[in-house]
């Protein structure tokens, strides 16, 4: 236990001084290419360009740290080569702004690298079909990788979530007493909390879709490396519950965007940022909210996992959620 504690201690460190050290060198170069985030009035409602390559920032920190204190176990390594493939497919989107089915097909090629990797459910409450669990696999691997590209809109937001999601993470791997996924999330947050010093209001860098593509492929695979019926046989939900903020950020737009006859692809400022923006909230005050729904879903996906909350409980408490996630949207300050 005390050398998890201190190679966890040492994942965290490595990770967040690489990325703090490679920040402001990345921001330089986008600027001298001109490889920047350009204002369009719309979605993007910065006041002035911001560069990109904050992803690369976060993805090098968390490798470096990856290589010094994991194992190198079969998963892990197909773990990386699926998460690095979508950074170079959002680096791709970042240069040259593919289309959406272009994008679609890479996120799809890596979907399905990290299935032929054995990334998919294996828990018992599935066994009863194989074609079942890769299908519900698939779906939940794109759904996630695209939660993360879609949530990314406001300075800071999707580096907070990612930090709350990572801490929910590594709750549950140490109630798993999993050592090498203690690591490969704290190796994550360490390089997410040097990043968001650079990427809080008013961002100086952002990720880009390269960083956001890379942290949704993380937390799309990272779940199938968890044993989820440790200790209840509904445990397979608890990874939904950690990442309830970015699905319902999914589930809001499909919504809204069908009502508006808008394709879903289609960018369109009716993120739950936004919406609060509109109804005057600032910046710091909607990253608080959402730290205080992060942390309630963490701490709910703890007390579930672990047997201390029924199904039933956890229905309610879902609901009490979903009325203060859609009850902001139509009270105004």
């Amino acid at each position: 236990m005390n050398s998890l504690l201190v190679n966890s201690f040492f994942a965290l460190g490595i990770s967040f001084l690489v990325t703090f050290a490679l920040v402001p060198l990345l921001s330089s170069l986008a600027r001298r290419i001109h490889f920047l985030d350009v204002p369009d009035g719309t979605i993007k409602q910065h006041s002035k360009p911001v560069p990109y390559l904050g992803g690369v920032a976060v993805y090098l920190g968390f490798l470096c740290a990856f290589v010094f204190v994991l194992p190198f176990q079969n998963s892990l390594i197909s773990f990386l080569i699926g998460a690095t493939l979508l950074l170079f497919i959002g680096l791709m989107d970042d240069f040259f702004v593919l289309k959406p089915y272009q994008k679609f097909f890479g996120q799809l090629i890596s979907a399905f690298c990290f299935l032929k990797a054995g990334f998919y459910l294996k828990e018992h409450f599935f066994s009863s079909g194989e074609l079942l669990t890769v299908g519900l696999s698939l779906l939940w691997i794109l759904s996630i990788i695209n939660a993360f590209n879609l949530i990314d809109v406001m300075d800071g937001l999707a580096t907070l979530v990612a930090l709350l999601a990572a801490g929910g993470f590594i709750a549950i791997a140490i109630a798993c007493h999993n050592g090498a996924l203690v690591l490969l999330f704290c190796s994550l947050i360490g390089a997410l909390a040097a990043f968001f010093l650079f990427n809080r209001p008013p961002a100086q860098i952002y990720l880009g879709d390269a960083g956001s593509l890379f942290l949704g492929g993380v937390f799309a695979a990272a779940p199938f490396l968890f044993p989820w019926g440790m200790y209840t046989i509904y445990g397979f939900l608890t990874p939904i519950i950690i990442l309830v903020i970015p699905l319902l950020e999914v589930v809001s737009l499909i919504v809204i965007r069908r009502y508006k006859k808008i394709p879903f692809y289609r960018g369109s400022p009716d993120h739950f940022s936004h919406y609060l923006l509109r109804n005057g909230w600032n910046k710091w005050g909607i990253l608080g909210y959402i730290a205080l729904l992060g942390c309630v879903g963490a701490g709910v996906a703890h007390e579930f996992f672990l047997g201390y909350l029924s199904l039933a409980q956890m229905v309610g408490v879902g609901g009490v959620f979903l009325g203060l996630w859609f009850g902001l949207l139509f009270v105004k300050e």
